[in-house]
């Protein structure tokens, strides 16, 4: 006896399926995915430039995975920081709010050590990590953007130096590896 697979659905399949539809359905069907969750409505913001800021969602999302209450305790997940990171690329990408997102980050983890302190050397290499994506997005900016953005992640560099596992030398090296070394 032969045991039928199917196939997973693909993007492929989907869209053949789509070119069924009239304008009056694909709204239809982005209005179910925009009341279906907040990060479809959150995408769909970002990717066309509504609301005054497209960027609290993710910001939100990130502050409360890396910097969250631990007396209601709750989780840290650098994981889902940093996917909210990835959806905000997904959605727009542009090189300003990737900027802001990554050293926003770096500011949040810096929050959450300065009031609780912590020894999680996962915790300190994915701070270092996302240190080195603030760099790159940092780089690509037009220079006159530049300067806000790096006066805010010299400060997380200079806290760097006080929270062990090498991080601030780390940071010392990435500073200096993109060019912003004092």
């Amino acid at each position: 006896m032969k045991i039928s697979r199917k196939k997973e659905p693909t993007w492929s399949d989907l869209k053949s399926r789509l070119t069924e539809f009239d304008r009056p359905a694909l709204i239809g069907l982005i209005q179910d995915l925009y009341t279906a969750n907040k990060d479809n409505q959150a995408f769909l913001h970002a990717r066309f430039a509504l609301g005054e800021d497209v960027l609290k969602p993710y910001k939100v999302a990130i502050e409360s995975w890396v910097c969250p209450d631990v007396m209601g305790n709750d989780d840290i997940s650098v994981a889902n920081a940093r996917k909210a990171i990835a959806d905000y690329r997904k959605a727009i990408g542009l090189p300003e709010g990737l900027a802001e997102l990554t050293v926003f980050y770096c500011e949040s983890c810096m929050n959450f050590l300065g009031s609780c302190g912590m020894d999680d050397e996962g915790y300190f290499d994915a701070l270092v990590r996302m240190f080195e994506q603030a760099m790159k997005a940092i780089r690509v900016l037009d220079p006159n953007r530049r300067k806000a953005f790096v006066e805010r992640i010299e400060r997380v560099r200079r806290e760097g130096h006080n929270w062990g596992w090498g991080v601030g030398d780390d940071m010392d090296d990435l500073m200096a590896e993109y060019g912003f070394a004092d």
